[in-house]
């Protein structure tokens, strides 16, 4: 068994996020760290995007960057400026070449490419017991949870965003390179929220995804039939190629996931609960958050979970209404992106908004099945 003073469990987004912020702070520079992951080559598996005003942090990385966005609604088609902000498309493959090659230039962090089994507390310790041996610290992050799902998700409502994306090349010039979509509803709803959505490199490339917020998932075959049916009835590709595939579901709720930390044990990512609830927007989220986190450890604190802000209470009452109604997800963002500026709503997503602003964004909504969800929230009624 093999001590450190910080292990890593997972190499995604939050785990290499961590780990660079760790490695680059003189405060750890005299702490053994451990990132383990079972993927030494991860390749092209997902592709976040994120929206900010002005220069990044990660722009050295971007793939892509758009000033405009389209939105369609069952009776309306926009694009929209995007001005102060830009929208960005940052590949899983360019980021984590980037922070792997940081990450090694680290003398006290160690990567060791290996899958991990187990995470065992310790009065003083948790274990992290892989494939090939059994690692200690006094402190443990991981972005991978083996507590069931299920004994986290109460009380609140479940859903989950889901979706299958193509990379796809046509053989006659679809798309427009100057704007994403991002969501388009003009595809049947079938009694869930359901749109599509596309990141545009040039008339003829794109990635085009299939999403739903709903509890079930469908089968393969069902994303597939309804990419199909869009690439070449709603946008008239006459014949297309499928460069790459990507698939994932990101839980939608507002439920507590630090119920499974201990005192040894800290999850983090998606499995820490940082996906935004009413959105599944995770990487923007997770930027912000590791670094309260550091700021927590350096402190000789644990982290805990990150409490219940009025976003919190809007992504309740937005995930009890689609809970309850789930086929009304269209008709929510279509309101507010007719009535809004997209700067505000954007704003209000990145969760920067003034209470002033909060009341725009409310009063713009469909109020029935918001102030229904309200009084449920109060009462404590089922959702």
């Amino acid at each position: 068994m093999k001590d450190f003073d910080f292990i890593i469990v997972g190499g995604g987004a939050s785990g290499l996020l961590l780990a660079d912020t760790m490695g680059s702070d003189p405060f750890f520079r005299e702490k053994r760290i451990a990132l383990i992951e079972k993927c030494p080559e991860k390749g092209n598996d997902r592709t976040w995007c994120f929206w900010e005003a002005g220069p990044g942090r990660f722009d050295a990385m971007l793939h892509r960057e758009w000033t405009q966005m389209r939105f369609t609604g069952p009776e309306s088609d926009q694009k929209v400026a995007l001005d102060p902000y830009r929208y960005k498309m940052l590949r899983g493959a360019d980021f984590y070449g980037e922070f792997y090659r940081r990450i090694r230039e680290y003398p006290n962090i160690e990567i060791r490419f290996e899958e991990v089994r187990e995470i065992v507390e310790g009065d003083t310790a948790a274990r992290v017991c892989t494939a090939a041996g059994e690692y200690r610290a006094p402190l443990v992050f991981s972005s991978v949870s083996f507590t069931p799902m299920e004994t986290l998700m109460r009380p609140y409502p479940l859903l989950q965003q889901h979706f299958l994306g193509w990379f796809v090349r046509s053989e006659n010039p679809v798309f427009d390179p100057e704007a994403p979509t991002f969501m388009d509803f003009s595809i049947p709803q079938m009694g869930n929220t359901r749109f599509m959505y596309i990141l545009p490199f040039s008339p003829f490339e794109a990635l085009v995804e299939y999403t739903l917020f709903s509890e079930q998932l469908l089968e393969t075959a069902e994303y597939e039939a309804a990419l199909a049916d869009y690439l070449t009835h709603r946008l008239g590709s006459r014949s297309y190629e499928i460069l790459e595939k990507e698939k994932g579901s990101i839980p939608m709720t507002v439920n507590d996931f630090s119920a499974a930390d201990g005192p040894r044990l800290v999850h983090i990512g998606i499995a820490g609960g940082w996906a935004k609830p009413s959105t599944g927007y995770t990487f923007w989220n997770t930027s912000r958050q590791v670094p309260l986190l550091v700021e927590t450890v350096k402190k000789g604190k644990v982290p805990k979970g990150s409490g219940k802000d009025k976003f919190w209470y809007y992504d309740r009452l937005l995930l009890d209404v689609l809970a309850r109604e789930n086929g009304r997800g269209s008709e929510i963002f279509s309101m507010l992106f007719k009535n809004l500026r997209p700067q505000l709503i954007l704003k209000f997503l990145n969760e920067q908004t003034s209470l002033p602003e909060d009341f725009r964004i409310i009063s713009s909504s469909p109020k029935g099945m918001f102030l229904r969800a309200f009084v449920r929230a109060l009462f404590r009624l089922p959702a």
